[in-house]
């Protein structure tokens, strides 16, 4: 399969092997309320996830500083989409988990450093593939129609902290690993290609096609 052209960004669209389905853009666009349920929940676990790595990693200093401001922003995100939805009434309650991040962690190595640098990999592909659903989304959302201006802007304002979180991680997995990873790279861009474009019984965030 080709990958994915056609984004702003064309580093990460070279990351990626499939973009999202028009069929997930289009559920998205009708559950609103659990997309954006969702996306606080992927933010909270975003910034868990920084910190993790900072505890379990405390001897890589540039890990520390990136984690550490990373996790900031993604808290940040966090209170912005929860004040989205106190604004809309929706109340912010538990969803069942995504398939998605764990699919993609059930191919990290489990001796160090592998563990480590896969981490970060799987870590770069979720940023990337949240850049890519909210760029995608975006001009749905804020179009001729101007059906949820205020949704389609906020994601937009997403883009440039998303893909540099990306960067991030790839250029921490690439430093920690001191070789190309292309080959780590390719196992996980498959995994995430099938959760993708595979079907889902639960629409989440990260889901694959709606059944």
């Amino acid at each position: 399969m080709s990958k994915y052209q056609g984004g702003l960004l064309p580093e990460r669209d070279q990351f990626l092997l499939c973009r999202t389905p028009d069929l997930w853009l289009q559920t998205a666009v009708r559950k609103r309320d659990v997309l954006l349920i969702d996306h606080a929940n992927c933010e909270k676990k975003a910034a868990a996830t920084a910190i993790n790595l900072m505890f379990r990693y405390t001897e890589h200093t540039e890990l520390q500083n990136k984690m550490s401001r990373l996790a900031r922003e993604e808290l940040r995100h966090f209170e912005q989409v929860l004040a989205i939805l106190n604004k809309r009434n929706i109340i912010y309650q538990p969803l069942p988990a995504s398939r998605y991040a764990s699919r993609l962690r059930q191919q990290v190595r489990t001796h160090e450093p592998a563990r480590m640098i896969d981490t970060l990999v799987v870590g770069a592909f979720i940023e990337a593939r949240s850049c890519e659903r909210f760029e995608s989304l975006a001009p749905l959302l804020d179009g001729q129609d101007g059906q949820d201006k205020e949704l389609g802007q906020f994601y937009r304002s997403l883009l440039k902290s998303e893909a540099r979180h990306f960067q991030d991680y790839l250029t921490l997995a690439r430093e920690a690993a001191g070789y190309d990873l292309a080959d780590r790279i390719a196992v996980f861009a498959e995994a995430d290609r099938r959760a993708i474009e595979e079907h889902d019984e639960a629409f989440h965030f990260h889901s694959g096609l709606p059944t």
